[in-house]
Formats: structure tokens, sequence, C-alpha cells
């Protein structure tokens, strides 16, 4: 039987998301304050479209009456308040705005109103927290790492990059200290500290460094006594984007300029969005390896995860609308399914820890062509 499905938020992963879930014979209504981005969606696969402020006080409510499940995909500063308002309203949700506050805070709440939630259900976070969740359930886990970056094909000057998402979030990353866990305790490192290359077969040389991706790990996996997650860009990024952190170009503090107050921040990255801005049929790349080391009844034991996934020419889908997006419907298929059924709210490495969701998750995404590739070392 069809499920009936209100995601909130039509940019890019959720446009995926709400297309993924139509196919799939859902009925799907996609709301977002943005006319032009609900355009190409109107009609498709059944799928409603409406223009809204959804976080308009009394709106949010009338638009999920008769709703079996919501999915949250509106930008990070708007994330926490929407589940918080999705939870009160008593609908299961999955979200993936990525919200800076800690989203485990409305587990009582989505308790009290006896709901499901799981939130960053992406790629990473998401994917790489229900690996982490898979093998912790299977042994004793002693070190986890995850590099991962969306990259453009096509290494074009000055930037070499291309975003297919906000750049203010993206910003964020360069900015926000990282927190790693080493040896059972939370260290905190400068974003873009601790730079390495790495080869990776497919795409060559790239630059890993330290960001803030750990998220619920911090405190889901506290027992494991060493994490990294850092992110990768083409060699020679980090150079120019430490450059425009120690000027100030990403400050949010005000200054004047000739007599008006403005945030170098906004500036930047109204400067930065064209240039980041992928061209119509631009091929871009998703990458990411996970490394988890541990002990199992005292062997010792390694396994490496891979993920290449590319732009979609056929369906005209990015790449991290298709690993990020799609882990996403998983999910929500997973709770529409009954497969899901813990009320409360759920990180992703609470979902990987069951090996049947966890195969679920893995054929889900390779149907659609998103594959991981795993070995043990």
């Amino acid at each position: 039987m069809s499920k009936k499905i209100i995601v909130f938020g039509a940019g890019l992963v959720g446009s995926a998301i709400a297309l993924d879930l139509a196919r799939n014979g859902n009925r799907v209504t996609t709301v977002d304050i943005d006319e032009t981005a609900l355009l190409p969606l109107e009609g498709k696969h059944g799928i409603v479209v409406e223009k809204a402020d959804f976080m308009e006080a009394g709106k949010l409510q009338s638009l999920l009456q008769g709703q079996d499940l919501a999915v949250g995909a509106a930008p990070g500063s708007l994330g926490y308040r929407l589940m918080e308002s999705v939870i009160r309203n008593g609908i299961d949700m999955v979200d993936i705005s990525f919200c800076p506050e800690d989203f485990l805070e409305l587990d009582p709440l989505a308790r009290e109103k006896g709901v499901t939630v799981i939130a960053d259900m992406g790629v990473a976070p998401g994917m790489c927290n229900a690996i982490l969740g898979y093998h912790d359930n299977l042994m004793k886990v002693e070190s986890y790492k995850c590099i991962v970056g969306g990259l453009p094909e096509k290494r074009t000057w000055p930037l070499e990059y291309k975003a297919s998402w906000s750049p203010i979030d993206c910003i964020e990353e360069y900015t926000r200290p990282a927190r790693l866990m080493q040896q059972g305790r939370i260290v905190t490192r400068p974003a873009l500290s601790d730079a390495e290359l790495v080869e990776f077969e497919e795409v060559g040389t790239l630059e890993e460094w330290n960001s803030d991706g750990l998220r619920s790990l911090l405190t889901t996996m506290s027992h494991v006594p060493d994490m990294v997650e850092k992110t990768l860009r083409y060699p020679g990024t980090i150079n120019y984007v430490k450059a425009l952190r120690e000027l100030g170009f990403f400050s949010g503090k005000e200054v004047e300029v000739n007599g008006k107050m403005i945030k170098p921040i906004d500036l930047t990255a109204k400067l930065l969005f064209p240039a980041w801005k992928l061209d119509e049929g631009e091929g871009e790349f998703t990458i990411m390896r996970i490394n988890i080391e541990g002990n199992d009844q005292d062997r010792r034991r390694a396994f490496q995860y891979d993920l290449v996934d590319r732009y979609d020419k056929d369906t005209d889908t990015l790449s991290m609308a298709r690993t990020t997006g799609y882990t996403c419907s998983a999910a929500a298929t997973l709770i529409l399914n009954g497969i899901v059924k813990e009320k409360g709210v759920l990180a992703p490495e609470r979902v990987g820890g069951d090996k049947t969701r966890f195969d679920f998750l893995l054929k889900y995404l390779g149907d659609r062509g998103v594959n991981y590739r795993s070995r043990e070392l």
C-alpha cells in the first residue's frame, strides 16, 4: 500500500528524495518557499508541489495532516526547529538538514510522542555512521576513520572546487573546529588541520584535512577510542581557503564599508556562489573511504569501505544528491515498511547496528547504482 510522504525542501537533494520515493509508488508532496525549485518536480510521478513557508506559525500543522512520514531536507539553520515541530505533531520523520544543534536532545520528546525519527541520514554523516554501527555490533572497534568529499570532475582555476550545496554551509566546514576522539578523549583541532595527501585509483591524488563530521558518534560511540572524519579536496585548495579564513573573509563579525555594516561571510558567500555553482550537465563525483579496525574474540581485524559515485547523466542527478538523497529515502522506507520500529530519535549508527537494516541499506543503494565496495585488509 502506498504511503503519504511530505518532503520539506526542494533543493538538489530534496528533489532527488521526492522523486525516488514517488517512483517507489508513494504519494509525495514537496513543499518549498521557492517556486522555481518546485517547478521541475510538478507532475512527475504524481508529485504534488506546494509553495509555502513551512516554518510559518500554524502552516506546518496543516501540511502534516494525513501524512504517514515527513522528510526534512531544509537548510541546517531550520533543521532542528523543523524536526521538533514535526515530532510535536506526532509524525515519523527522516532528516538530512545536518543542523548545528544536537538532535539527540529531541529523543525524550519523540519517545513521549511515540514517533520514530532518523536524523543525519545522508552519506556523511549518515551511511558512514551506519557502517561503523554495523561493525560495532560485531566486534570491539578500536579505530574509525572516514575521509569524504564531493568534487567536480573538471578542475577549473582558480578554485578547483564547485559545490552542490549551500556556500554558507560549506564555509562552515572551513571554520568550525573539528572534534576528534583520540585515546578515548574528545580533542578539538582547527578546521583544515593535519593535511595529508591520499591516493585513489579512480581519481588520483586528493588532500584530506580535519573537519567536524563525527557529530553523534562522539556520544553514541564514545567507547571507540580513536575516531576522525576528514574532508577531501583537490591538492592546493587548502592554501587559498586558509588565506581567505585568516584574512577574515569568513568572519561573521560586522565591519563598516562606506558607512554600511556588513558581515564579511555574507559577501564571501555572495561572490563564491556563482564561482562554485555547477554548470548544467557538469560532472561531479562523491568519494569516500572508511577504515575500521578492532578485535573480534582476540583476533585483529581491519575493514575498508570505498565509494566512488558519479553524476548520472541519464537522470541528470548529481552524485551528492544520489548518495545523500537515496540513503535518506532508504531510511524512510525502513520506517514505512516497519523494519525500524523503535520510538525516539535514532542516529544512523543505531540503524546500521542491525544486520537486516544494514543489508537493506546496501541493497537499496546498490539497486540505484550507489555501490559501497568493502574488503577485509
